[in-house]
């Protein structure tokens, strides 16, 4: 594909829910550019753009996935995102680069989850949009339905740019009101005819509402529309693409991907209106050898920079950097300067990525898509730039994961490579993550949802050949005491020559805090137990404090004051009085030892409607509600104070209960006592264990 200029560009994520036919648009789109020759399925794994063997056995899109194809002298790079909640981190990052969406919305289905979490985001990150009103082939379609979810939704920004045409309750063409031209669709090309009569009221109504919407993104426009002047074609395409540009309108189009029908006026149209990466907004970038900021706008006259947003890991291939150019050009073989790491990274080829495929090209331009395999230091969120001119942009914020599970090895001997495969997996997503827990024993890997962990099982089978065996994670109890005893630990062994000789008496208090671990206090006087034995007694304690009396997890909250004891002058030895502290320590079975539980803060976010469901839930899950605060928007959000036991499906409950409308947040708060009906269960399971 030739190198194309920055304002040929167009860079568009196709997004919505999930089963609307963003895969299918994306395929029509590459088909009618003739970028493909062949117009694949999902259903048959042939899409271009669900190429992961994942993706393919669910027939669902995982990745966020690059096609870039050559249409009316534009380059429009296409980003098919997932649909699907648990890979929300694919929106995230391919809305970072993008310069507009086409936002799917189902003829049947109308306004879903899917769609106001895209338009959500694409807020956030203040990207333009049109909607694309996909399904218009099926039956029961109702349009004029989901339009007005629509408007009722996002107000008077919706603005359609096309009628369709209806016979017999069947998808047979469109009106296109900003040229007044009508399109044909029922033979093997779009054929122009004449506006049906029966859509002339509708027709001029919708047309009105355009140049009304028109006219209001200049002063200009609107005295020349008040003063009964008609605009012409070329100021309504450019007051859309202003009104576009700001997202104080947001077009839409109709069509159905799967027959090709109305997919070519829509790229038209993408073409026309939606702005190239240089009429974007300049973005915040910091010297990181000065500290200077400064603002960037996409230019290709300046030092080269791009945005590293997405890495891919093969296995095979190695690791490519998906980046956008931000400034400048990149050719193949410059030297480049990776801005985050403070390392020069070796550039060889330079790709562009359609699906799976790679393209070698020897240039990319200020404002393009590519990628580059193999960089050492680069991972997503990067800064590449020209060692002479170093610029570092901001990061993407991804959100916490939700879900935990752990992760053991299935065959003895294969540790290095299952846990070699999901740090590679983490790499590429950065919404998943592998972390040790030091006090279960336990690796924990916690991702958006179960789907995404069950994704991540069947990539690390399928690119790296091992099994793993994931559980729910254990929780990280702790013990403590809640009376004072006085202990004795002696410990006295002949076996001819030395002996072994060690004694102590220690008191146990618990402290008033349990988050302070350990306290250790030395009382001893006139010599009873030598000084250079009193550490040994201390860090005899602090190891057998590693496994509690009550259940065996680790004893918290105690104070330990050694005040008496005895030595002998022969046989005592620093090993004799750690044995003597962990004997004295055994005696803490009659200090009323209880155990003990992480308690979480829980923020959840949910619509006003949900809110019974939500507190009954969290009620039944042993919490304490702090309280409610409106945030607007018809949203609420929910703080209570919930044992971290009670949360590891929440993720998967929450969105249950909410249609996927809710979100949340974990935070660790403290420790507190477990129930005692709770306790006995926990402290009887442990034992179990223990004995197996």
């Amino acid at each position: 594909m030739n190198n194309f200029v920055t304002q040929k560009i167009r860079n568009i994520g196709i997004v919505g829910h999930g089963g609307e036919g963003k895969t299918t648009l994306t395929e029509a789109m590459l088909f009618n550019a003739k970028a493909i020759d062949r117009f694949g399925r999902v259903e048959d794994g042939t899409t271009t753009t669900d190429y992961d063997p994942e993706e393919i056995k669910r027939n669902i899109s995982i990745s966020a996935a690059i096609a870039p194809l050559g249409w009316n002298d534009h380059k429009i790079n296409i980003i098919d995102v997932p649909g699907f909640f648990d890979f929300v981190g694919e929106m995230i990052q391919s809305l970072r680069v993008v310069d507009g969406a086409v936002i799917v919305v189902g003829a049947v289905s109308g306004v879903s989850v899917g769609t106001e979490k895209a338009w959500d985001f694409c807020k956030e990150y203040n990207v333009p949009r049109m909607i694309f009103i996909n399904q218009m082939d099926r039956e029961n379609v109702h349009y004029e339905k989901v339009l007005e979810e629509l408007e009722g939704k996002y107000g008077t920004a919706i603005t359609p740019l096309q009628v369709p045409i209806m016979s017999g309750g069947r998808f047979t063409g469109l009106v296109d009101v900003v040229n007044m031209k009508a399109w044909d669709f029922t033979g093997k090309e779009p054929k122009e005819i004449p506006v049906p009569d029966d859509l002339s009221d509708s027709v001029e109504e919708i047309r009105t509402r355009l140049i009304e919407a028109a006219a209001e993104t200049s002063e200009e426009l609107m005295e020349k529309y008040f003063e009964g002047e008609e605009l012409t074609e070329q100021e309504i395409c450019e007051a859309l693409r202003i009104g576009i540009a700001e997202g104080d309108v947001v077009p839409v189009l109709y069509g159905s991907a799967v027959n090709n029908a109305g997919v070519e006026l829509l790229m038209n149209s993408i073409a026309d209106y939606m702005p190239a990466p240089s009429d974007r907004p300049a973005v915040p970038g910091t010297n990181p050898k000065t500290g200077e900021t400064g603002e960037y706008k996409v230019d290709p006259s300046l030092p080269f920079s791009a945005f590293v947003f997405k890495t891919v890991v093969d296995p095979f291939v190695g690791k490519l950097s998906v980046f956008k150019v931000m400034t400048g050009e990149l050719s193949a073989g410059m030297s480049i300067y990776n801005a985050n790491k403070e390392r020069n990274e070796k550039t060889g080829s330079i790709y562009i990525l359609r699906g799976k495929k790679q393209i070698q090209v020897d240039k990319l331009t200020a404002g393009d898509i590519g990628a580059i395999a193999k960089l050492q230091n680069t991972v997503t969120g990067d800064t590449l730039c020209d060692p002479a001119s170093p610029v570092m942009y901001e990061g993407i914020e991804f959100p916490e994961p939700s879900i935990s599970m752990a992760v053991a090895v299935e065959k003895e001997g294969e540790e290095e490579k299952v846990f070699g495969g999901l740090n590679r997996l983490m790499e590429e997503d950065p919404t998943f993550t592998v972390q040790p827990n030091v006090e279960t024993g336990q690796t924990i890997i916690s991702g958006v949802g179960e789907v995404h962990l069950d994704v991540i099982a069947s990539r690390l089978k399928n690119k790296f050949g091992v099994n793993a065996v994931f559980t729910e994670p254990k929780v990280p109890y702790r013990e403590t005491i809640r009376k004072s005893i006085k202990a004795e630990g002696r410990h006295k062994k002949q076996t001819g020559g030395h002996g072994q000789y060690g004694h102590v008496w220690v008191e146990f208090e618990p402290l008033p805090d349990p988050e302070q671990q350990f306290e250790f206090v030395d009382k001893i006087v006139g010599g009873v137990v030598p000084r250079q034995y009193i550490p040994a007694v201390e860090k005899g304690l602090q190891e057998a404090l590693q496994k509690g009396v009550l259940a065996g997890y680790p004893m918290v909250g105690i104070k330990a004051t050694l005040y008496d004891g005895s030595y002998h002058s022969v046989d005592s030895s620093e090993m004799a009085f750690k044995v003597a502290a962990s004997l004295a320590y055994r005696k803490l079975e009659q200090a009323n030892p209880v155990l003990l539980e992480p308690i979480m803060k829980a923020e959840v976010i949910v619509p006003d409607e949900y809110m019974g469901d939500i507190i009954g839930d969290l009620n039944r899950r042993r919490g304490r509600i702090l309280g409610m605060t409106p945030l607007g928007n018809g949203l609420q959000k929910v703080e209570a104070e919930v044992p971290q036991a009670e949360m590891f499906r929440y993720a998967t409950d929450l969105r249950s209960m909410t249609q996927a409308r809710g979100s949340f947040k974990l935070t660790y708060v403290r420790y507190e006592e477990v129930p005692g009906n709770i306790s006995a269960k926990i402290v009887e399971q442990a034992k179990r264990e223990n004995e197996d």
